[in-house]
């Protein structure tokens, strides 16, 4: 299979790796993938991880082929769509070639393969991985994750978050800065969290970006937070996630990271249709003001333009309210069982 990149979506071909491997039980896979998403899935077992470091360029790109070139495969998941992982699908030798069904297949994918899986109206990104196993004759399934964890890091995670409290996580930047809710705005809800006796953890990468923005929520709260921003690898922040008990995040790769270690998330969505990328198991718990924004910029619903649609602009977040999100962290809270009264 080839599936590149991005975590969120290396997160969702996960659950359909590991549904293939219990139909077919002891099937080899090999799975493509970029350099950054390999450290996240580490140690699948029963997977082999040929990495594809666009960093190294052509000379990157000349080891795959090297890798690839006494291979033969009886299957090729071809489920990403770029020129660049169809480039990468050339070097793979395999009879049966299934790709995206023919509304999905862009960047001329349908040139790479010979077979597509079916159609879907407004599918999550999980469900349309989903078809990629039916195709092979794996039955629908309810998505399920084994990403393994080291006890070292899971150790690690345990001593930066102890039994106790329960936590609320806030992942506050998205790789686009216009994805990003303000930091007024989950300062606000942090204090409210702390209000409610839950501790408050910041996760992130190490950017400027999210250094900055993490800083300045805690600057704003003036009580105590743990900042882990640009502090963990991935496979620590995967141990962290799964010591949280609520997650807050915009359109971002940690929310369904999240989603593998059963976190409910409240996501923050204005860009993107959060019924095609948004938390999995969580879609319930999503602060949309995408249908709103789409509504008033194109004058229809977003049926009525072709799924996926994203809307851009610098001050979309803004939109959002703060009582809207405390409110909805109160929903999660009770719905969870983590309200005062039950701590």
């Amino acid at each position: 299979m080839i599936r590149l990149s991005s975590i969120g979506d290396v997160c969702h071909a996960v659950s359909m790796v590991q549904a293939i491997q219990r139909h077919f039980s002891g099937s080899p896979i090999t799975w493509v993938i970029g350099k950054a998403e390999a450290e996240l899935v580490h140690g699948l077992p029963g997977v082999e991880f040929l990495v594809c470091d666009k960093s190294l360029g052509l000379s990157g790109m000349a080891r795959l082929r090297e890798d690839l070139k006494v291979r033969r495969f009886d299957v090729l998941l071809h489920m990403q769509i770029s020129l660049r992982a169809s480039l990468v699908s050339l070097m793979v030798r395999s009879p049966l070639r299934i790709g995206f069904d023919r509304p999905r297949e862009g960047e001329g994918q349908w040139l790479f393969t010979n077979e597509r899986i079916r159609g879907q109206e407004h599918a999550h990104v999980l469900d349309g991985f989903k078809a990629f196993a039916a195709e092979i004759g794996v039955p629908d399934y309810e998505p399920r994750w084994e990403i393994p964890i080291s006890p070292e890091d899971r150790g690690w995670a345990a001593t930066v978050l102890p039994d106790g409290r329960p936590v609320l996580g806030i992942v506050p930047a998205a790789s686009r800065s216009e994805r990003n809710w303000t930091a007024e705005g989950y300062a606000a809800v942090a204090s409210h969290a702390l209000a409610r006796h839950f501790r408050v953890a910041l996760f992130g990468g190490s950017s400027p970006v999210e250094a900055r923005l993490g800083e300045e929520i805690r600057s704003r709260l003036g009580q105590p937070v743990s900042n882990l921003i640009g502090r963990t690898t991935l496979k620590q922040l995967l141990a962290l996630l799964g010591r949280t008990n609520v997650l807050l995040a915009p359109d971002t790769g940690p929310v369904h990271m999240a989603v593998t270690q059963g976190v409910p998330v409240i996501g923050l969505y204005c860009h993107s249709n959060p019924r095609r990328t948004g938390p999995y198991n969580s879609i319930d718990y999503v602060v949309n003001h995408y249908d709103p924004l789409f509504q008033k910029r194109y004058g229809v619903p977003w049926t009525e333009r072709p799924w996926g649609t994203r809307l851009t602009g610098d001050n979309l977040m803004a939109s959002i309210r703060i009582d809207e999100v405390t409110d909805m962290f109160d929903r999660v809270a009770e719905e969870k069982r983590l309200a005062d009264d039950q701590i």
